[in-house]
């Protein structure tokens, strides 16, 4: 029997998928993945439980989720469309925080409906063409139908309110979404408009409930004071530092020492306790009260630094003391020998304070004056954690409005908004694109209807007479779940900041067209093991 490809240019064991085998790889992955996700969708969206197994059943950690990113990012896949659609999460997540979901399934639906279109014999850069066409009329629709409200504060305050309210609804706070949106529109208001996340803090601490979170116009850090050092200081002059603090055992660096008596040996210590005295010393001449050090400090330097009537703290973990070193207005010392170059942080005031059993430090009157801390309490780990990621997405949302203050109605109205109006492009488009387009519309209404759907209601009939409302002009109407009918976003209050609509369709067209190009994957072979047969 002949062989049809005689030639062989690949390595052994190289996999090449040509043709329909490779589109239909890559179309089933990116589905796979959108369906994976699809059901934490909208207000009454599930949330899912992600385990990764550690080397024993101790090891194991649990995360409780319906972060469309978060569940992405943890699970492992190996269809290279799949990755793509992990990788566009992550971009989105990281430019404007919210909309991971929903970038991932409009994806998915826009590839589930190029499937059907490559089956009818429709070339993949008609589908693209006819794509972009449609991006473009929607991202027109969606800018046209946006409302700016930044010039009258109450009206933004409010704007800010909604769209606080509308992230946290599909989360774990929905239950708290009126104490968690206050808080989350108070902390990023008190930015000015900066925009720098880095300046509010998120503290986790167990115990408590979600209702007991608060907002502190400080800065907490989760750490003691050393022993015999004053527990309250005015006018703090803080010194921050990432430098070795321990004399507790003799190091030499590369040195082999032979001694012949104890003696020698204390003299060893000794010398090491002259060079940290002489460390502590130099610290001192910088006049600070003060020092908070990213590494440990050990007894002895503990001991030099009550005798001064100095403040030491120790092992400040390195995100907390970039953001200390950020808010105080100072920089991470690691040498003290030049005045010059040692940049001192202030605040008014540094007391101890407690929240439920924790013992915590307060930073008051800190140089910059945003600066605040979100305190979350909750009855474990998981629900913590969650609660945290969903201030987060809330934080980054409201920041993108406060750059980009333009908001759109939410509820699967926007999206109908688009739909209809890349339907109504369709109808006066010669030429095949204009069925590109049609399939462009259907995977944007698959969004309501997911929404619908995950809320057990009849999605095809409102998602019919919520494109009926477009139609007829009333562009406020969207899905009110609580109530399971079309009404008014407007009304209602759901509302959605315009950057995230607007980051949600070009990423997720920008991704379903890169794995629609593709008509080849080729899989190098796998790297062979080199045996070392060296002589014994």
């Amino acid at each position: 029997m002949v062989s049809l490809n005689p030639f062989r240019i690949l390595k052994h064991e190289a996999e090449e998928d040509i043709g329909e085998n490779a589109r239909m790889s890559n179309f089933i992955g990116a589905i796979a993945i959108g369906d994976l996700v699809k059901s934490t969708m909208g207000p009454k969206g599930m949330d899912k439980i992600l385990i990764s197994m550690g080397r024993g059943p101790m090891d194991s950690k649990i995360e409780v989720t319906n972060d469309g990113a978060t569940i992405l990012k943890n699970i492992g896949v190996d269809n290279p469309a799949a990755k793509i659609l992990v990788d566009m999460s992550k971009v989105q997540d990281d430019e404007v925080g919210d909309g991971t979901t929903s970038v991932t399934v409009l994806a998915a639906e826009l590839l589930r409906e190029a499937e059907k279109l490559v089956n009818e014999k429709i070339h993949p850069q008609i589908i693209i063409s006819g794509w972009r066409k449609a991006t473009k009329i929607a991202h027109d629709a969606l800018q046209l139908a946006s409302l700016n409200h930044s010039q009258n504060e109450t009206q933004f305050r409010e704007d800010l309110l909604n769209i606080a309210r509308t992230t946290l609804s599909s989360k774990i706070l929905s239950q708290h979404k009126e104490h968690f949106a206050k808080l989350s529109v108070d902390a990023i208001l008190r930015l000015k408009g900066s925009g720098n996340l880095s300046a509010i803090q998120i503290l986790k601490l167990k115990g408590g409930c979600l209702e007991d979170s608060f907002l502190d116009e400080g800065f907490l850090l989760d750490k003691k004071i050393g022993q015999y050092q004053p527990k309250r200081v005015e006018n703090a002059r803080i010194l921050i530092a990432n430098t070795p603090m321990d004399t507790d055992k003799i190091k030499i660096f590369g040195s082999r020492i032979k001694v012949d008596s104890m003696a020698k040996v204390a003299e060893l210590e000794l010398a090491e306790k002259e060079k940290m005295k002489d460390k502590v010393n130099h610290i001192l001449a910088h006049e600070c009260n003060v020092f908070i050090n990213r590494q440990l400090i050990y007894n002895y330097p503990e001991q030099l630094f009550a005798d001064a009537g100095i403040m030491a703290i120790e092992h400040a973990d390195f995100d907390g003391i970039e953001r200390l070193a950020l808010v105080t207005g100072g920089e991470i010392m690691s040498t003290f020998d030049s005045a010059a170059k040692v940049k001192l942080g202030t605040c008014k005031l540094i007391e101890e304070i407690m929240i439920g059993e924790n013992t915590l430090l307060r930073f008051s009157g800190v140089a910059l004056g945003e600066a605040c801390t979100i305190v979350i309490r909750g009855a474990t780990e998981q629900i913590i954690d969650e609660a945290d990621r969903s201030i987060h997405d809330a934080l980054c949302v409201l920041s993108s409005t406060i750059r980009e203050p333009f908001i759109v109605y939410g509820g699967g109205c926007s999206e109908m908004l688009m739909a209809n109006a890349v339907s109504a492009e369709a109808t006066i488009t010669p030429g095949k694109e204009a069925v590109a387009m049609e399939a462009f519309s259907k995977a944007l209404q698959s969004l309501p209807t997911t929404i619908a759907d995950n809320a057990g209601l009849d999605s095809a009939d409102l998602i019919h007479e919520l494109r009926a409302c477009h139609a007829l002009g009333e562009n406020s109407m969207g899905l009110d779940i609580e109530h399971g009918t079309v009404g008014c976003m407007k009304a209602i209050g759901i509302t959605e900041s315009f950057v995230v609509k607007k980051q949600v369709l070009i990423s997720a067209v920008e991704a379903a067209e890169m794995i629609l190009r593709v008509d080849c994957i080729i899989k190098a072979a796998p790297r062979k093991r080199v045996e070392d047969h060296g002589h014994c």
